[in-house]
């Protein structure tokens, strides 16, 4: 069965393109040529009908939110109900990253209930089931491991995070640079580096990678290269052995897509603002412009309680230098798994961080901001609840704290500055380009 970057490969677009291309306002040709260049991927398992999201060169940065069981709070209709939630709030895709409870049931139930492309970390079942199995999660057999991706890709999954880039050589460069000061954050990444000094052997996911990228596209799945180095301190950011994954990854991204598989690089984590841009370049020039997923990045350590706010400086600066999905942070991160509400605002505050950077990486598209500056000014309040990305709770805030005047808010009331001018400019106004 001919995929997604097979048939762009081959000169054909297909229904799914064209939907994406309508949504983007590109010609359906532009969009095949760049997912033939593998600078845009398409997730898109056929085992799981949901809606055409392409991510990449060219396209409107996406917002990924993450949802999952923890080993201390297991409960399906709770996940269940945020992945609702946050498809509700706008987000893109949806990454299931269950370790606690039934995760075969929990994968399924939330597929069925979401119309969002939904990937996940393989490595966490692997490593849950192999605990349960076995007694010790480094007693993992890789068959199970393959196996076990195989299953997955067949209940739906559109884009898996697999930690290939993790070998022998990356887990040296992490010895001879002395450690890190915030440790390894990624949990697939610490399970894998564990079972390698456990067995003393290769990452059989860098070891057999041919094999992971086969079964991947049998499935139209996007291979997104899990970033299992990346920095979970600023004081960690972009060292070596960051970059070495990054560098491996950028390999195998090309060698994936010679193999026909869609690929897709993720990073960076904890990174200070002058380097998100750096960062981005390495990830778009090394890998051949495949599209770059990133994590947070937060810019700061110490925003724990408001570390959705954090991750949004980043993420606006990343999709401003060409990131293409940007993982939404909540208010929960480093301190709990995040509940309804946390998923809730942390979709809409990374949606902001997205358009903000949008703006910025594609100037011709401000119309919309332009039209909301409009309505402000000419207190066209009905307008300004339609352009806004959040009417609901614009049209919340506005009832809760209802004027006397109508024409105006509570913030300035009579001493409208808009209403004050319009009425002595009026003249300006109505002989303006602008009105």
């Amino acid at each position: 069965m001919e995929n997604t970057l097979q048939a762009a490969q081959a000169g054909r677009v297909t229904p799914v393109m064209q939907t994406i291309a309508q949504g983007e306002g590109l010609s359906p040709e532009a969009l095949r040529e760049q997912i033939a260049l593998g600078r845009v991927v398409v997730p898109q398992n056929p085992h799981h009908q949901c809606r055409a999201v392409g991510i990449g060169r060219g396209l409107r940065t996406k917002i990924n939110a993450s949802i999952g069981t923890s080993t201390d709070l297991a409960d399906v209709g709770q996940e269940v109900a945020k992945a609702l939630a946050a498809q509700e709030a706008g987000a893109d895709t949806l990454m299931e990253l269950s370790v606690g409870g039934d995760l075969d049931l929990v994968r399924r139930e939330v597929l069925a209930a979401v119309e969002l492309p939904v990937g996940n970390v393989p490595l966490y079942q692997a490593f849950s089931e192999a605990a349960r199995r076995h007694g010790d999660p480094n007693k993992l057999d890789p068959e199970e491991l393959f196996e076990l991706i195989e299953r997955q890709c067949a209940d739906g999954i559109s884009f898996m995070a697999i930690h290939c880039g993790i070998n022998l050589f990356t887990l040296e460069r992490l010895e001879r640079q002395g450690y890190r000061y915030g440790g390894l954050v990624s949990k697939g990444g610490a399970s894998m580096v564990a079972w390698m000094q456990a067995n003393r052997r290769e990452n059989p996911l860098y070891e057999q990678f041919d094999r992971v990228a086969g079964i991947l596209k049998k499935y139209d799945a996007v291979l997104s290269l899990g970033n299992g180095f990346r920095a979970g301190a600023i004081a960690d950011s972009s060292d070596r052995v960051m970059v070495q994954e990054l560098i491996i990854n950028c390999e195998l991204a090309e060698v994936g897509r010679s193999l026909g598989c869609q690929m897709m690089v993720e990073g960076p984590g904890h990174v200070p603002l002058d380097e998100v841009e750096a960062n981005i370049i390495l990830e778009k020039r090394m890998s051949g412009g495949a599209p770059y997923y990133m994590l947070g990045p937060l810019p700061t350590d110490l925003g724990a309680g408001y570390d959705h706010v954090v991750a949004a400086i980043g993420a606006a600066q990343s999709a401003r230098y060409g990131a293409d999905l940007i993982c939404y942070i909540t208010p929960a991160e480093h301190l709990a798994l995040p509940n309804l509400a946390d998923v809730v605002e942390g979709v809409k505050v990374a949606r902001l961080a997205a358009h903000i950077g949008d703006l910025a990486k594609y100037p011709e598209r401000r119309g919309r901001d332009t039209a909301m500056s409009k309505a402000r000014r000419d207190l066209d309040w009905e307008a300004q609840f339609e352009l806004a990305l959040f009417p609901e709770d614009a049209r919340r805030i506005r009832g809760e704290r209802s004027p006397s005047d109508t024409h105006v808010c509570t913030m300035c009331g009579e001493f409208c500055a808009n209403r004050g001018a319009n009425q002595a400019l009026g003249h300006m106004l109505a002989a303006s380009p602008k009105r």
